[in-house]
């Protein structure tokens, strides 16, 4: 299956000089926890990603409202994305390398088409179980879950 068959089309996204409680508030009127973060301007192209996770860490780490951070303060710069034509195999890879729960769907100049979610992924497992030859099983979403959710390796400094 394909990503464009399943990607999220109607995406909000956030600017970089935009306030953080603007991506937050997006995060609460959608359900989602990630906001997909693109250049000024006419263009959609992705020049970042913030979740909820940055934006509750900001908050915290600076001691300040959200209103008085903006998002390119705290985005990550770091964009793993998929394309339209790659499959679900493809997008679940990237995910596990990445260590992320979702993907910014991209055209060849960056412009974002939409995103992908294990969430997408795990609903279409669970609509599949059924099948004889399911697209995706539960144990596959499973195994990239783990994989996501291992335990990163943070270099702590010595005192």
């Amino acid at each position: 299956m394909r990503i464009e068959q399943m990607m999220t089309k109607d995406v909000a996204c956030c600017r970089p000089e935009d306030a953080l409680n603007r991506a937050a508030q997006i995060m609460w009127e959608r359900d989602c926890g990630f906001v997909p973060i693109v250049e000024n301007g006419e263009s959609q192209r992705v020049v970042g990603v913030v979740t909820d996770r940055d934006t509750c860490m900001a908050a915290y780490t600076r001691g300040q409202r959200l209103s008085e951070i903006q998002v390119k303060d705290v985005m990550s710069a770091a964009i793993h994305s998929c394309r339209p034509e790659d499959d679900l195999a493809t997008a679940e890879a990237k995910m596990s390398e990445a260590q992320v729960h979702r993907l910014p769907v991209v055209d060849d100049a960056g412009q974002l088409l939409g995103v992908i979610s294990l969430g997408d992924i795990a609903n279409l497992a669970a609509r599949a179980s059924g099948s004889k030859n399911p697209r995706v099983t539960t144990a596959r979403v499973g195994e990239t879950l783990a994989t996501i959710r291992r335990p990163r390796q943070i270099a702590i400094a010595s005192e």
